[in-house]
């Protein structure tokens, strides 16, 4: 507090660094003078150490971080770093289905916790495209992260004879595109329990809001990595990383968004456009 008509004092706010379940501190502390105007700054996403003198009206003035989309990035490592290390986790896995949640998700995971400790999983069926495919193995390359393959084909057909009996008579829908995800999830987790290392969900704040993300499928996992990042957005931090080094392939960035649960399926077939949703 301060009397009226006095000069109002220097402001230091100080701020935690880190990541603590779903919430990320982003340090960025910062001094400012009776005028308004910032007299030191610290790291954005960092720990750092900036000297201010508040007699003086001066002192270190860290740079912001350039865009939003780099500001997210570096968001996304830490909370993902200290997740995993707080939990007691080394390493972590990812299916990779070739597509643009799952890749940013593979890049973030080896950025946080090293390549070495990643496990990228393509668990392809019947409706799996090619370039899917081959996209997943080149992204998981050019990240020198781990890289397996497990089909769930065999698995599926098994289910479907299964359960012939009790859907006679009524068509396919949308129960057999969540069967294919829940396959997923359960070799997913089962990876996660044998291996000790943390899953990492890849579903994005678009289609969790919209509900689609399959319950005990694509949700399955210790973080979801990507819960708070439209799918808008989830492309521009992709961008971000490519920039730098292209390790996502490009048609993973062009073609049209696809579960691919089902033949020629699109995200738009059951969603508006991403801009607009």
């Amino acid at each position: 507090t301060y009397e009226a008509g006095k000069t109002p004092p220097d402001i230091v706010y100080l701020n935690l660094v880190g990541g603590q379940d779903d919430l990320v501190f982003d340090g960025s502390s910062l001094a400012l003078d009776a005028r308004g105007e910032t007299i030191a700054r610290a790291a954005e996403h960092a720990t750092d150490l900036v000297v201010v003198d508040l007699d003086a009206g001066r002192g270190t003035v860290r740079p912001w971080v350039e865009s939003d989309a780099r500001s997210a990035l570096e968001a996304l490592v830490l909370g993902t770093r200290d997740y995993a290390r707080r939990c007691g986790f080394s390493g972590a896995l990812v299916g990779l289905s070739g597509g643009i949640d799952s890749a940013l998700v593979a890049c973030l995971a080896a950025r946080a916790l090293g390549p070495a400790n990643v496990l990228g999983v393509s668990m392809p069926s019947r409706f799996s495209s090619d370039h899917s495919r081959s996209d997943a193995a080149a992204l998981a390359a050019a990240l020198g992260i781990s890289f397996r393959t497990i089909s769930i084909e065999p698995m599926f057909a098994a289910y479907l004879e299964a359960l012939a009996p009790a859907f006679a008579g009524r068509p396919a829908d949308v129960t057999e595109e969540n069967l294919q995800a829940r396959i997923r999830g359960g070799i997913l987790m089962a990876l996660s329990n044998k291996l000790g290392a943390l899953l990492l969900s890849t579903g994005n704040k678009s289609e969790i809001a919209t509900g689609y993300c399959t319950l005990y499928g694509d949700t399955s996992g210790g973080l979801a990595v990507l819960s708070e990042v439209s799918k808008s957005l989830v492309y521009k931090i992709a961008r971000e990383i490519n920039a730098e080094r292209p390790v996502i392939p490009q048609s993973t960035l062009s073609k049209p968004p696809s579960a691919e649960l089902r033949p020629d399926q699109k995200d738009q077939d059951s969603l508006p456009p991403y801009d607009v949703l």
